[in-house]
C-alpha cells in the first residue's frame, strides 16, 4: 500500500508515513471519524489548536520561528489557524447583527453630541465626522476583508525595518508573512471572543474596544520582542519603526488610491 499524500511505500505495520508523517487511512469515512477528528483538533486537551493558541501568547517565537524553521507538526498551519480566525470573525458579525443591536446602539450613544454643530444650537446640522450604529454595521460586515488586506502591510513594515535594523535573526518576505499572519490570527480570535463575551455582560462596546486594541498593540510588541529576540531599547526601536513604516505604507496606498479614483472621475468627465 502507498501513503495517499506523497505515494511512499508503506509496510502493514506502518501506522505513519515514515516520508510525510501523515497518518495512514484505514477506514471510510464516518460520523465517528469525524467526530474523532474534531474532537483531537480542537477538543482534547493535547489539541493542536489549543496548543497553538496558548503558546503564541506564552512563547510566540516557539510558534512562528518553529514553523518558519520547520517545525510544522506541533501546531496548526499557519494558513488554516488564519481560516479559523476569518470563520470566527463570520459568527461574531452574524451574533452582532442579529442579536446585539441594542447593547451596540447605547454604545454608540456616547457619540451623538458630536453629531450636531454646538455653534448653531441645533440637531439638523450634522457634524461631518459622524459616525453612528449604521456606518459600524457597514465597516463591521467586511471585517475579514479588511483583516486579509492589513496583514500584507504589517508584512512589508516588519520586513523594512528588519532590513534596516539589520539583526542577526534577517527573515525574508514571505517569512515576514508567516509571522503576521499568526499574529493577527491570535488577535482576531480574541478580540471575535472578547466582543461577544463583552456584550453578553452589557459592557460598553466601544470602550472595551478601546482597552481591547491597547493590549493588542502591547502583544504586538511583545510578539516582535520575542520572535527576534530583543532586548529592551531594541524591541522598542523596532516596534516604533515598525509602526512608522505601517502608517506610512497606508498613508502612500491611501493617496494613490485616491489619485487613482481623480484620475478615473477625470477621463470619465472627459469622456462625458
Amino acid at each position: 500500500m502507498n501513503c495517499k499524500n506523497c505515494d511512499s511505500q508503506l509496510t502493514t505495520t506502518n501506522n505513519y508515513c515514515p516520508n510525510c508523517g501523515a497518518k495512514r487511512i484505514r477506514h471510510r469515512l464516518k460520523p465517528s471519524v469525524l467526530l474523532h477528528q474534531i474532537n483531537e483538533q480542537f477538543l482534547s486537551i493535547d489539541n493542536r489548536f489549543l496548543i497553538t493558541f496558548i503558546d503564541l501568547f506564552r512563547a510566540p517565537e516557539k510558534v512562528i520561528n518553529g514553523y518558519i524553521e520547520g517545525t510544522r507538526k506541533k501546531y496548526i498551519d499557519v494558513l488554516q489557524y488564519l481560516a479559523i480566525a476569518l470563520t470566527l470573525v463570520g459568527i461574531q458579525v452574524f451574533l452582532m447583527n442579529s442579536f446585539f443591536n441594542e447593547e451596540l446602539e447605547s454604545s454608540f450613544d456616547l457619540l451623538k453630541s458630536f453629531e450636531s454643530d454646538p455653534l448653531e444650537g441645533s440637531n439638523d446640522k450634522k457634524n461631518p465626522f459622524q459616525f453612528d450604529i449604521n456606518s459600524f454595521n457597514e465597516i463591521n460586515n467586511y471585517q475579514s476583508v479588511i483583516y486579509i488586506i492589513t496583514i500584507p502591510f504589517y508584512a512589508i513594515a516588519s520586513w523594512l525595518t528588519n532590513l534596516i535594523m539589520r539583526q542577526k535573526l534577517l527573515y525574508n518576505f514571505t517569512e515576514h508573512m508567516v509571522l503576521n499572519i499568526y499574529y493577527y490570527a491570535q488577535v482576531i480570535i480574541i478580540t471575535a471572543v472578547l466582543s461577544i463575551l463583552f456584550l453578553c455582560f452589557g459592557f460598553n462596546y466601544l470602550l472595551i474596544s478601546g482597552v481591547v486594541s491597547l493590549l493588542i498593540f502591547v502583544y504586538h510588541y511583545f510578539t516582535l520582542k520575542r520572535v527576534f529576540g530583543l532586548d529592551l531599547w531594541h524591541s522598542i526601536a523596532f516596534y516604533v519603526l515598525v509602526m512608522t513604516a505601517f502608517v506610512v505604507i497606508g498613508f502612500v496606498i491611501l493617496i494613490l488610491f485616491v489619485l487613482f479614483l481623480f484620475i478615473l472621475s477625470y477621463k470619465n468627465g472627459s469622456l462625458g
